[in-house]
């Protein structure tokens, strides 16, 4: 469900727009939120609210064993592509399961605002990997 107006947007969004998301901006083109809903768990779960055309570079959750990233999308349009793959919209509802070691990104589309809750799968020797961004030619070309 497309929505391009913030107050239409938070109407939906159940976990709340959170912070801006400053530690991890030089990841992002645009502006994202983060609310983190389990900051005192060893199971990291976060509310990640994009706004429209705003989307993370491309990235990979490392893991000798276990790790990826799961995606429950909460509110908004958006996207998700594993590199190789063809993007994938995502819609409310949805769910999507990363595996580690698989480069991929995620974000709103160009007209929409956009909400996932981020869950960190736990696994061993896990670590993120971020890498370049995602062209805006090829956006583009999913608008």
């Amino acid at each position: 469900m497309k929505i391009i107006s913030q107050s239409e947007f938070e109407k939906h969004n159940l976990f709340g727009l959170g912070e801006p998301n400053v530690n991890y901006a030089k990841y992002f083109i645009g502006q994202s939120y983060l609310n983190l809903l389990t900051a005192k768990s060893p199971l990291l779960v976060a509310n990640v609210t994009f706004e429209p055309g705003c989307r993370n570079n491309w990235h990979i959750h490392h893991a000798s064993q276990g790790g990826g990233q799961i995606l429950l999308c909460i509110a908004g349009s958006g996207w998700y592509q594993k590199y190789g793959d063809k993007p994938i919209s995502l819609e409310p509802g949805m769910v999507i399961t990363i595996p580690a070691n698989v480069k991929h990104w995620h974000g709103a589309k160009v007209d929409s605002w956009f909400s996932h809750i981020a869950i960190e799968v736990p696994g061993e020797d896990t670590y993120n990997e971020w890498c370049e961004a995602v062209s805006e030619e090829d956006f583009q070309k999913l608008c």
